[in-house]
C-alpha cells in the first residue's frame, strides 16, 4: 500500500511512481478527447466548437476541489511520512468533508447561473444551444470527478498510483464504447455524448471508494477521528486553499482567453477545442512527473532537483518535436480534411505552443515543490504571473494584426516568465 521514496536511487524512484499517474492522466483525458473527436467527425463545426468551450469550462471548475485534493495530499504523505497514523485519518476525515461540501456547494451555482455563465464567455448564437445541452448533463458529474480525484490523491500521497490507473482505464474503455454508442448509433447528438461522460467517471468515481473502504480499512477513520481539531483543519486549510487558489486561478485565466477565442467564431472556437485536446495531452506526463515530483519532495526535502528538471526538460523536447511535425495530422483526427481553415488554426497552435513545452514542464515541477515544502502560496504568485501575461497579451495581441495568433503567443511567454521568477526563488532560498 505505501510505498517509501526516501530509499534507492533517485531517477528511479520518481519515475517509477510517476508512470503510473502518467498513464492515468493521459486515461482521463480520454474522457473529453472522446467526445471531441466523435463529436467533431459525426455532428461537425459547431458541436466541436460547443464540447470544447464546455470542456475547458469544466476544467475551471474542477480545480477547485482537485486543488483542494491535492493540497490534502502533500498533508496525507507528510503525516505518513512521519508515521503520525492518528492525524493521517483525522486530516482524511476533514478533507473528505471539506471537498464533498465545496462540491455540493459549486454543483448547485452552476446550475442556477448556466446562462450568465455562457454570456460571460461570449458563446455566440449558432454554439450557444448545443453548449448549454451539453453542460446541463455533464454537471451531474462534477460529484463523481470530485470522489475520484479525492481517493486518488489519497492513495498517489501514500504512494499508490497504481490502483487509481486501474479504475480509469476500465472507465475510459467504457467511455469510448458508451459515446460510440450514444451518438454514433444511437443519435443522440451533442447530449449522448455528455451522458457517455458522465456514466464513466462514476464508474471511476464510485469504484475507487469501494476499493478504499474494502481494501484499505487502516485507512478509515474512526469515531475518534471525526472530532474537529482545528490545528488539523488549519494545516489542510493552509495547503489546500492556496493550491486551490493556484489551480482555479490559473484555469480561470485560461477560462478568460476561452472567451477571447469565442469571439473569433465557430471555426477558431473549433480549431482551438481540437488543439488544446493535443496539446493537454502532450504535456500531461511532465504535469503528473510534476505531482510525483511534489510526494518525492515532502518524503526527501531538497533531494533529487537537478535530475528531476533534467528528466522533465528531456522529455518535453521529444514531444515538442513529434508535435510540431505531427501538427496538421493530429489536427484531422479531430475534423475533417474538408475543415482548411480549422486545421489551419489548429495547426499555427500546435506549433507556437509545441516549441515550449519544457517551459510548462518546468512550471509544474516548481508548483510540486513549493507545495511539498509548504510554501504553497510561491505557486500561487508563480500561477498569477503565467495566467496574468498570458491573459494580458492574448488580449493586445489579438487587437492587432496577429488576431488569433497573438492569443497563441501569449501563452508560452507567460510559462517562460513564471519559470524564471520561480528558479531565482528558488536557489535564493535554498
Amino acid at each position: 500500500m505505501y510505498h517509501d521514496l526516501t530509499k534507492g536511487s533517485i531517477s528511479r524512484s520518481l519515475l517509477l511512481f510517476a508512470l503510473p499517474m502518467m498513464a492515468g492522466n493521459l486515461l482521463q483525458q480520454f474522457y473529453n478527447i472522446t467526445d471531441t473527436l466523435i463529436v467533431g467527425r459525426v455532428l461537425g463545426k459547431n458541436a466541436l466548437a460547443a464540447v470544447g468551450s464546455s470542456y475547458t469550462l469544466m476544467t475551471f471548475l474542477t480545480s477547485i476541489f482537485l486543488g483542494l485534493s491535492m493540497g490534502s495530499g502533500a498533508l496525507f504523505s507528510i503525516y505518513r511520512g512521519k508515521g503520525d497514523e492518528r492525524a493521517l485519518k483525522s486530516s482524511i476525515a476533514h478533507a473528505c468533508g471539506l471537498i464533498l461540501a465545496v462540491t455540493l456547494v459549486l454543483n448547485a451555482v452552476v446550475y442556477i447561473f448556466i446562462d450568465p455563465i455562457l454570456s460571460f464567455l461570449r458563446v455566440p448564437e449558432e454554439v450557444w444551444g448545443g453548449m448549454r445541452e451539453y453542460l446541463l448533463i455533464i454537471f451531474a458529474g462534477l460529484l463523481a470527478t470530485s470522489l475520484y480525484n479525492f481517493f486518488s490523491c489519497l492513495l498517489r500521497a501514500l504512494g499508490n498510483s497504481t490502483v487509481p490507473l486501474v479504475f480509469l482505464a476500465v472507465s475510459a474503455i467504457l467511455n469510448i464504447a458508451w459515446d460510440l454508442l450514444f451518438v454514433a448509433v444511437f443519435h443522440w447528438g451533442i447530449a449522448g455524448a455528455a451522458y457517455a461522460t458522465i456514466f464513466a467517471q462514476y464508474v471511476s468515481g464510485i469504484g475507487i471508494l469501494l476499493y478504499v473502504l474494502f481494501r484499505c480499512r487502516s485507512l478509515l477513520p474512526e469515531r475518534k477521528d471525526l472530532r474537529f481539531d482545528g490545528g488539523i483543519l488549519k494545516e489542510i486549510a493552509g495547503l489546500s486553499s492556496l493550491t486551490c487558489l493556484q489551480q482555479s486561478v490559473m484555469n480561470f485565466g485560461i477560462l478568460m482567453v476561452q472567451g477571447l477565442v469565442n469571439s473569433f467564431g465557430a471555426t477558431t472556437m473549433a480549431a482551438f477545442a481540437a488543439a488544446v485536446k493535443i496539446d493537454t495531452f502532450a504535456y500531461l506526463p511532465v504535469q503528473d512527473f510534476g505531482n510525483a515530483y511534489s510526494t518525492f519532495i515532502a518524503q526527501n526535502y531538497g533531494a533529487g532537483n537537478k535530475e528531476s528538471f533534467a528528466i522533465s526538460t528531456a522529455f518535453s523536447l521529444v514531444i515538442s518535436a513529434l508535435v510540431f511535425a505531427f501538427a496538421a495530422p493530429l489536427m484531422q483526427i479531430f475534423v475533417s480534411s474538408a475543415e482548411t481553415a480549422v486545421i489551419a488554426s489548429g495547426v499555427r497552435y500546435l506549433r507556437i505552443e509545441g516549441a515550449f513545452y519544457f517551459g510548462i514542464g518546468c512550471l509544474f515541477l516548481l508548483y510540486g515543490y513549493y507545495r511539498a515544502i509548504k510554501r504553497a502560496e510561491m505557486s500561487v504568485v508563480l500561477t498569477v504571473i503565467s495566467l496574468g501575461i498570458r491573459v494580458l497579451l492574448a488580449y493586445v495581441l489579438s487587437a492587432t494584426f496577429l488576431g488569433e495568433t497573438g492569443i497563441w503567443m501569449a501563452i508560452p511567454i507567460g510559462w517562460i516568465l513564471a519559470d524564471l521568477t520561480g528558479l531565482l526563488y528558488m536557489r535564493k532560498t535554498w
